[in-house]
């Protein structure tokens, strides 16, 4: 006597319940991977690499679970619910294991490879056990079937992908925010198979499910109540000294930290890192910014416009002179700019130059808004993140510099950070080309400071006659920069001399390529 087959649900709603679960897991699996691009571009910063292997390895990955999910057809009901609920508790873990092997184990990359592809393989096996479970509920053609599948299952990548950036990213953080898919993708696989078909689990399949849930729960319920100590933990892993200030903006990982310089020393080292790269040491910082501001103000400077620099200390040095009339601060992140305001010893270092009446600030994008931009100014200071990502590589173009061009007001000046000459010469010169390529004529120089090394710069204006690198008659005193220091800096040594390399445009961002190369190990 042969066994009877499990009777097919003959309610009408079941339909409508697989292919909504078609739709949760569809956007649960795009959150995990769009949570791994993210999570490297903030560590890493190579978001279009990190975006090549994410996605290259789970499409693959996807490949390998299809293929893998075909000898499970039998049960499919059980093994899309043990599926669903190992996918939440990976995925869900996801984002926590993997900043921990960035900050503990420096196992990163291998780590995120593993990762991607254990995802990918469990989303590959959820569309042929799903296949199966619906031709259960009512037989159709196969191009029916797959119509309908694929239908749900694009909709609801449509509503992860909107889901991360603007729900899940800014009410739970990309920690606590995976945390929550894996519970939604759990109840979804859980929800599907213990209703619909609930008869088709026997006690032994039930008994395991109940006992996965319970531990799938307890995992992500213990890592959701310890989520904020791991970060602390983890994060303070990262840098030297102890952090007084974390926060995870729209645009990027800001994080402050604040230690005694040496024993017997009351002088405090405050650091700001962004994306965990050093913006500057309030122990040295006024090199930097010193020999960024003040060749530029040699000449008209009624008008000033500062790119980037939302820490206020450009504008303090700009704003020493009387008779600037307005500055202009166009910086992306309002949270730099907040807390620039806002924490005591910050606002001290900066001498509370966001507040002073001169002062203008945009939060905007520095690229947009320089595409119609009405103004023209006397001095544009351009003091932007280091080229090393693709969202700042454009802010290192021809097409940029081409834009500050055309706001410059007749006479006006130029200056750029542009990185370590001694670092990182091929990046270094490569800016300095592409300003020339953009109209200007230049003069390059470098200083030293302590906590970046060698650093250089590039002071130009429109035509073929170079600015002079002077300090204006009216200069306060300074620290660090004097006439002769400032003759010095234009001379490089022979193992620094001008490299011959190609400017960088918005369709070759070279200086990127540049960037990740030579400051790679540093």
């Amino acid at each position: 006597m042969t066994a009877e087959a499990p009777a097919r649900p003959q309610w009408r709603p079941a339909r409508a319940a697989v292919l909504l679960a078609v739709f949760v897991c569809a956007a649960c699996g795009l959150v995990y991977e769009l949570a791994l691009v993210a999570l490297g571009s903030y560590l890493i910063g190579d978001a279009v690499g990190q975006a090549s292997i994410v996605l290259g390895v789970m499409v693959f990955a996807m490949g390998v679970g299809a293929l893998v999910a075909k000898p499970l057809q039998s049960r499919a009901a059980a093994a899309f619910a043990a599926i669903e609920l190992t996918l939440a508790l990976l995925g869900g873990l996801s984002v926590l294991g993997l900043y921990a092997a960035f900050a503990w184990l420096d196992l990163y990359g291998p780590a995120l490879v593993g990762t991607a592809f254990l995802l990918g393989l469990l989303i590959g096996a959820e569309i042929p056990l799903l296949m199966v479970l619906l031709q259960r509920i009512r037989e159709q053609s196969a191009g029916s079937a797959v119509a309908d599948l694929f239908a749900a299952d694009y909709v609801g990548a449509l509503l992860g992908g909107l889901a991360f950036p603007f729900l899940l990213m800014p009410v739970f953080g990309q920690l606590k925010g995976a945390l929550v898919v894996g519970a939604v993708n759990a109840v979804a696989g859980l929800a599907l198979v213990g209703t619909v078909f609930r008869a088709d689990l026997g006690r032994r399949a039930r008994l395991a499910l109940g006992a996965g849930s319970v531990v799938v729960a307890l995992c992500l319920g213990y890592a959701w109540v310890t989520a904020h100590d791991f970060e602390v933990t983890a994060r303070q892993q990262l840098y030297r000294d102890p952090v007084v200030h974390a926060e995870r903006s729209r645009y990027q990982e800001i994080v402050l930290t604040r230690s005694v310089r040496e024993i017997g020393h009351a002088d405090t080292d405050l650091r700001l890192f962004l994306n965990g790269d050093l913006q500057f040491s309030s122990v040295d910082e006024y090199r930097y910014h010193e020999s960024l501001v003040h060749p530029a103000m040699h000449g008209p400077h009624g008008e000033v416009l500062v790119l980037g620099a939302g820490d206020g200390l450009a504008l303090r040095e700009i704003l020493k002179y009387p008779d600037v009339r307005r500055v202009t601060l166009v910086d992306l992140d309002p949270a730099v700019v907040r807390l620039a305001q806002t924490e005591p010893q910050l606002r001290e270092l900066n001498h509370h130059s966001l507040a002073d009446p001169r002062a203008r600030v945009l939060n905007l994008d520095a690229f947009g808004w320089l595409r119609t931009a009405a103004e023209r100014f006397d001095v544009v200071v351009a003091d932007l993140p280091d080229p090393d990502e693709t969202a700042t590589a454009k802010l290192y173009t021809v097409e940029f510099y081409a834009l500050i061009r055309s706001v410059l007001a007749p006479g006006g000046r130029l200056v750029v950070q542009a990185g370590s000459p001694y670092f990182a010469p091929r990046s270094y010169w490569s800016i300095e080309r592409s300003i020339r390529a953009a109209g200007f004529a230049t003069v390059p120089y470098h200083v030293d400071v302590p906590s970046f090394g060698d650093w250089g710069y590039v002071l130009a204006a429109p035509g073929s006659s170079p600015p002079a690198l002077a300090l204006p008659a009216d200069a306060p005193p300074l620290r660090f920069l004097t006439p002769s220091v400032l003759a010095a800096a234009a001379t490089f040594p022979a193992d620094r001399a001008r490299l011959d390399v190609p400017p960088s445009t918005l369709l070759q961002p070279r200086v990127l390529e540049y960037a990740r190369t030579e400051w790679r190990g540093y």
